[in-house]
C-alpha cells in the first residue's frame, strides 16, 4: 500500500488550537494493513491523551485480498457477478466515561468499496470520490465534532 503517515496537520475543531499529532508506526493486525499510533500532540490541546497500552490512540489503514474482474459471458459480454475490492480506515481513541470507569474506545471507520475493473476504466471519477469525501469531512470536521457531543445533525 502506498500510504505512509507522517506528523499530522489537524483540521480545525473547537478547543483545539492548531492541533498536530506526531505519529510513530506500528504492528498492525493482518499482513493487508499498517498502523499507526499517536506518540505526541503539538498545538495547544489540553487533556488529549496520547497512545498508550491501556488507552489507545491509533489509525490503521487496510484492503481485502483484492480481486480482479473476472471475465465476460462469452455469449452475453456481460460480467455478472463484479467483485469489490474493500478498504478501511479506522481510528481509535480510548475514553473514560466517567469517573471510577474503565477505559473504552471510540472509533471511526470509513469503509470504501471500488467494484474490480473500474480503477482502470474511470480512475477519474474514483479520485473525485475521494477528493470530494475528505474535503467534506475536513470542511465539517468541528460541525462533526459538535454533532458527536450534542446528537444534533
Amino acid at each position: 500500500m502506498a500510504i505512509s503517515l507522517s506528523t499530522i496537520t489537524g483540521a480545525a475543531v473547537t478547543g483545539l488550537t492548531s492541533p498536530t499529532y506526531t505519529v510513530t508506526a506500528d504492528n498492525a493486525i493482518t499482513g493487508f494493513a499498517k498502523q499507526w499510533l499517536v506518540s505526541g500532540t503539538g498545538g495547544t490541546q489540553t487533556g488529549v491523551d496520547v497512545h498508550t497500552i491501556d488507552k489507545v490512540f491509533t489509525i490503521s489503514f487496510s484492503r481485502s485480498n483484492p480481486k480482479p474482474l473476472p471475465p465476460a459471458d462469452p455469449k452475453t459480454g456481460i460480467i455478472s457477478n463484479i467483485p469489490m475490492n474493500t478498504y478501511k480506515i479506522i481510528g481509535r481513541k480510548g475514553v473514560i466515561p466517567s469517573a471510577n470507569q474503565g477505559i473504552k474506545n471510540c472509533m471511526i471507520r470509513t469503509e470504501i468499496s471500488i467494484p474490480a475493473g473500474s480503477t482502470a476504466y474511470e480512475p477519474e471519477d474514483i479520485r473525485a470520490l475521494v477528493s470530494a469525501y475528505i474535503g467534506s469531512l475536513s470542511q465539517q470536521s468541528d460541525n462533526i465534532a459538535t454533532m458527536l457531543l450534542t446528537g444534533v445533525v
